[in-house]
This record gives structure tokens, sequence and C-alpha cells, in this order.
């Protein structure tokens, strides 16, 4: 998949790469209790990519896959413990991928803040990004 356009990600230990080809589809912040438990903090930045513009590099031995719910099962590094991708049947053919993980920025910014209504009262938010919630995390939050 290398090409001059194609954007670069690794986890902590460097033994995981993978690369993505843009466009990407979304990105936004990630407040439910899973992620948070997952990445032990207060919300995950994600970001989504059709699967075809997805390739792992180096280190597919090393991923290891943890079945998070029934629908869904999340990635992460087994040497040093990175939780890197995300994957659910509820969108088969995309990948979604810990913006941390990326050796550069991506081609958008964060756009909203999903499943805010189950967030943590010990982080304050203070941007003016959407915050969305509800039981699939993206719905209108009324204000207040």
């Amino acid at each position: 998949m290398s090409d001059d356009s194609s954007l670069t990600g690794r986890c902590l230990c460097g033994a995981v790469r993978f690369e993505i080809l843009p466009p990407t589809k979304w990105c936004a912040h990630c407040h439910c209790s899973l992620c948070r438990r997952a990445h032990g903090a207060a919300f995950v930045t994600w970001f989504g990519v059709e699967r075809a513009q997805f390739a792992m590099t180096s280190g597919e031995e090393f991923l290891v896959w943890y079945r998070s719910s029934p629908p869904a099962r999340r990635g992460f590094c087994g040497r040093c413990g990175s939780t890197l991708f995300f994957e659910s049947t509820r969108w088969p053919d995309e990948i979604h991928i810990a913006l941390a993980h990326m050796e550069g920025a991506i081609d958008r910014a964060p756009a909203a803040h999903v499943f805010y209504d189950t967030h943590v009262d010990w982080f304050e938010v203070s941007d003016d990004l959407r915050r969305l919630g509800g039981p699939n995390g993206n719905e209108e939050l009324s204000p207040g």
C-alpha cells in the first residue's frame, strides 16, 4: 500500500506497525466505559478508515484481539500492551484506530464527543465540539 500519501502508526514498543491511506471517515473522542477501561483514560480519540485503506506493515504476530462485547473486539500489542484498534459488526468494512498511535497528523481533527452522557466527572471538557450520547453514542444530547 505504501505511497506518498499513506500515513503510518505504531504501538509503544514499535513491534506493531501499520499504515493507512486517507481519506479517513471520521474522528471523535469516545467517552464510553469500555474505551475508558481499555485505555485507562478519561476518553479515547479514535478515527475510522475503510478496511481496504488499512494495512499491517509489521508485527502482526504481536497483535492480540480481545472481544470486549459480543459485536466488537479490540486489538492490542501483546508485547507492550498498547490498545490500537477497534472492530465491530456495526461497521464491518471499517477499522477504528486510536489517534495517539499515528506518527503524525491525519486528514481531520476530532469533530465530536461520543457517549458523552457517560463521561467521567473528574475531567472537564472545555472545547466547543458537539456532545453526543444515547444508546448508540451518537445522538444529540439535550442542552443543560
